[in-house]
């Protein structure tokens, strides 16, 4: 018996080797044919582009050049990303066929990317501008001045020199802020997409980049403080309009169509739109976990970005949920109240057009309008983020505790009136405790919905904690290890949460023993 089993054993082991082998062999020719098939139709120039599917990056001006391409009789489409990278990303495992961007952009990802490479033909050529508000003409025009005495004497070439100059130049000689300079006339606040290499990025913590030192440049002249926000870039445009940003710089082409909203100042720079493509030459070195473990998160203290990012969401869904049950437990007892006696008719009528016009809407489109609409004023992203998903929260735990407390027996509060209690003790001593424990579980899925919903902030520019890993991926071009990070932490935060819920469910079932 012990040999047939011995026998049994090696037979299972050869059959599982052979079918190893079969797979193996047989997943080598498929990716050769993919290989072989994608060589065919490899894009070599400009010309190869209709028929194929063009990565860009939304709102800048290979976006716009792109268009042209878009809905020919080829089949062209084009794909739009918030940012470079993740069009990159998409170029890298096969979505699209090529990325069109910013030649010095391109470099920077290439160099990093060593599978990609850039067509030698240019797409085409293009200014960068900063973008002012129309009405803003005096900063306009200080601008102007400004880069006109930086460009005479050779700022401006230092600047483009350190980040995008020859070998003997390149990294040599940094702009640095000057000391002496009294910054008497206030603050310039500048907006700006940090994942735009070499222009503007994220290093060691900071936002750095060409268009940063340009910028701190213009501030030394004109004796102010220079503020960084960062956010999309198809935003920009729109903080600088609702004036959240007093600028916008991070490699803006004066088009005709961004001047029927926007002013530019002079041009700073000129540059090209190039096209990336896979370099089927080359293959990619593969990194093991261990090395990408350390190049996204122990070096230059990268995790550094998930921890502030965390903490911001912690805080944003903290407050948010205390508005939540504030407000929402008022507009459920004007809503109950009207229900059971028709009590406050108007205030119910105004109750059920917020509960319909927050319910019925996204999220994402609430907190853009309540930054750039309504509290324009409000600078800090974190309390408008904290009013705009509170708000959005209250709409949803008003109809939840609504609902629980018209799940008590009606004999319930007849119980409590004939016992000599008025309207408002029936409700705060024997209706809503009792509310309470039919509602939780629905309160905590609540909770948990606002603390995943909060990971939209990135649209106002606010760190948060989906931000933070999108900036490692900026960073490092890992597509994979950092949204799994991401998705781990808010994974283990909801069951903590969860398990939270569940002793406090089972205390209050042991009350009613």
């Amino acid at each position: 018996m012990k040999k047939k089993r011995i026998v049994s054993y090696i037979a299972a082991v050869i059959l599982l080797a052979a079918v190893i082998a079969g797979y193996s062999y047989y997943k080598g020719q498929t990716e050769k044919r993919q290989l072989e098939e994608a060589k065919k139709n490899e894009i070599t120039g400009v010309e190869d582009l209709p028929g194929r599917k063009i990565g860009v990056q939304m709102g800048t001006t290979g976006d716009t050049y792109a268009k042209d391409y878009e809905g020919d009789e080829s089949g062209t489409s084009v794909e739009r990303f918030n940012k470079g990278t993740d069009a990159v990303q998409a170029l890298k495992v096969g979505k699209i066929d090529c990325v069109i961007i910013d030649i010095l952009t391109a470099e920077a990802f290439v160099e990093k990317n060593k599978e990609l490479k850039i067509l030698e033909e240019e797409f085409t050529n293009e200014d960068y501008a900063i973008c002012v508000d129309k009405s803003n003409t005096e900063l306009k025009e200080k601008i102007n001045g400004a880069l006109q005495e930086l460009r005479e004497d050779g700022t401006l070439q230092q600047i483009s020199d350190y980040y995008t100059g020859a070998e003997e130049v390149k990294g040599k000689n940094p702009y640095r802020m000057m000391q002496d300079v009294k910054r008497d006339n206030g603050t310039l606040s500048m907006a700006t997409n940090a994942e735009f290499p070499p222009y503007e990025y994220f290093d060691k913590g900071e936002i750095v980049g060409a268009d940063v030192d340009m910028m701190q440049a213009v501030c030394d002249r004109l004796g102010m403080t220079l503020e960084i926000q960062n956010m999309e870039f198809d935003a920009i445009i729109t903080a600088v309009e609702s004036g959240k940003a007093d600028v916008g710089a991070a490699g803006m082409t004066v088009t005709e169509d961004r001047l029927k909203s926007i002013d530019f100042t002079d041009s700073y720079t000129n540059s090209k739109q190039v096209i990336i493509v896979k370099d089927f030459a080359l293959s990619a070195k593969k990194q093991s976990l261990r090395e990408s473990l350390y190049d996204n998160f122990i070096k230059d203290n990268r995790y550094e970005y998930l921890l502030k990012g965390f903490g911001n969401t912690l805080l944003i869904t903290l407050f948010a949920v205390l508005i939540g049950i504030l407000l929402g437990l008022l507009i459920a007892l004007v809503r109950t109240g009207y229900d059971r006696n028709g009590s406050m008719p108007v205030l119910n009528l105004l109750c059920r057009i917020y509960l319909t016009v927050v319910r019925g809407t996204p999220a994402v489109v609430q907190l853009l309008i309540i930054y750039y609409v309504i509290l324009t004023s409000v600078h800090n992203k974190i309390l408008v983020a904290v009013i705009a998903f509170g708000l959005n929260s209250a709409a949803y735990v008003a109809e939840v505790i609504r609902s629980g407390i018209m799940s008590v027996d009606i004999g319930q509060f007849e119980a409590g009136r004939s016992l000599g209690l008025n309207y408002h003790q029936t409700m705060v001593s024997i209706i809503i405790p009792q509310a309470v424990k039919n509602i939780l579980p629905a309160l905590c899925n609540e909770f948990i919905v606002l603390l995943k919903e909060t990971s939209i902030s990135g649209y106002i520019g606010l760190m948060d904690l989906t931000k933070g890993g999108d900036i490692i991926r900026s960073i490092t071009y890992e597509a994979y290890v950092p949204l799994y990070a991401v998705a781990l932490i808010y994974l283990v935060t909801v069951m903590l949460l969860s398990a939270g819920v569940n002793c406090l469910e089972k205390r209050l079932r042991k009350s009613e023993r």
